[in-house]
């Protein structure tokens, strides 16, 4: 059977790249009818009796249906290894796209063992600073650091505690002064630019020096990031007591 080849174990199926393999809706349907799929939502199957995460669904998405979705800020951080002990609550899936895209209802609808948030902004061009994540059978696109930490930020107070972004910034040293460059100079929000490049210089890295910030436009005016904040003259900003 081509699909049993070609599909990646873990993942979802489907309907349109299960046609695209020649296997018709009506195949489909006996397939589920024999047990050989399973549904994992209205629009989706899986391989009977193979456990599918929210990565394999990702991949799902990313693959087969071709939308461009990607796992940023803390989820992107943590599958590299830079989030792991910032943890205190239930770890929520960040999935970023631009404004118009709509995440799957499948997707959407399943229980993943973790609540998920879509994100649509149009905080950083589509491509730029993705990196792709190799899972046990696949891999998936998903923010690099440099644009992970901006997400984070983007997210920030809100979603996120600027104290917990602070503590991920430090642990960053080894980033790319080249794409951070790039990154800043398309960043579309002024409070991400002001707060990312506030914590860089608080955490005193090296690759900072290598980023002309002149190039870098951050806006005019004071900007509140929290209520109650000090004022901090050098980026004009309020910030958390704890934070300044």
């Amino acid at each position: 059977m081509k699909m049993l080849d070609l599909h990646k174990q873990g993942t979802a199926a489907l309907p349109k790249w299960l046609e695209s393999l020649g296997i018709s809706r009506e195949l489909q349907k006996s397939y589920r009818k024999n047990g050989w799929l399973e549904t994992v939502g209205p629009g989706a199957f899986k391989r009977s009796g193979e456990p599918v995460t929210w990565q394999g669904g990702l991949y799902s998405i990313q693959q087969q249906a071709k939308l461009p979705i990607h796992a940023g800020a803390l989820t992107a951080l943590s599958l590299q290894g830079f989030a792991h002990y910032f943890r205190m609550t239930e770890e929520t899936v960040f999935l970023f796209s631009p404004l118009q895209t709509i995440l799957p209802r499948w997707f959407k609808n399943h229980l993943w063992g973790y609540p998920v948030q879509h994100i649509k902004t149009s905080l950083l061009p589509e491509e730029l600073g993705l990196t792709s994540h190799e899972e046990k059978n696949f891999a998936i696109t998903i923010s690099a650091p440099e644009r992970a930490i901006l997400e984070c930020l983007y997210l920030a107070p809100a979603k996120l505690d600027l104290m917990e972004c602070y503590h991920l910034v430090e642990g960053l040293s080894n980033l790319r002064p080249k794409l951070i460059q790039e990154l800043l100079e398309k960043c579309s929000s002024v409070k991400v630019k002001r707060l990312f490049l506030y914590m860089a210089h608080k955490a005193q890295h090296q690759w900072l020096t290598f980023v002309d910030q002149k190039k870098i436009d951050v806006g005019k005016g004071d900007r509140s990031v929290v209520k109650g904040g000090v004022y901090n003259s050098d980026f004009h900003i309020s910030i958390p007591k704890e934070l300044a």
